[in-house]
């Protein structure tokens, strides 16, 4: 497996993986609710996020990860995503130490994350990094993780 910078030619395959992935979790899609997925060059990259994806060693897409700022001293981990033959083999595990160390070498004193409160492997994960639940509504979890 390969982790690598996002690359727009990896834009139809990102935005598939996190889609089937965000279906499967909640039995539909509203694809509205997704725009950033549109462009993931100028939703991430362009904004001046991190967007990292992991190939397999077929070069098919299983992974992503991505890392936007937010407010003056913070960011914010988004779309964590493994494709589901890939899961629990610790690839979930690896984008979100990397997404904090870069983060930590960005220089941002804060980072950010909400997930809903039925994902309990993804609040585990963070808890594991240091994250602390900050906030808890409409169903979803908000923690950070204080640098």
């Amino acid at each position: 497996m390969h982790k690598r910078p996002f690359s727009p030619t990896d834009q139809a395959a990102a935005k598939q993986l996190i889609l089937a992935g965000l279906a499967e979790h909640w039995g539909e899609l509203d694809l509205s609710l997704n725009p950033d997925l549109n462009d993931i060059q100028a939703s991430y990259v362009d904004k001046g996020g991190v967007f990292i994806v992991v190939e397999a060693e077929n070069g098919k897409l299983i992974g992503t990860g991505a890392l936007l700022p937010e407010g003056e001293n913070a960011a914010r981990i988004l779309r964590v995503s493994v494709h589901q033959d890939y899961r629990r083999m610790g690839l979930g595990r690896a984008l979100t130490a990397e997404l904090i160390e870069a983060a930590h070498h960005a220089g941002y004193a804060k980072i950010l994350v909400e997930t809903t409160e039925t994902w309990e492997p993804a609040i585990r994960l963070y808890q594991d990094f240091g994250f602390t639940e900050v906030d808890r509504y409409g169903g979803d979890v908000h923690m950070e993780l204080v640098m």
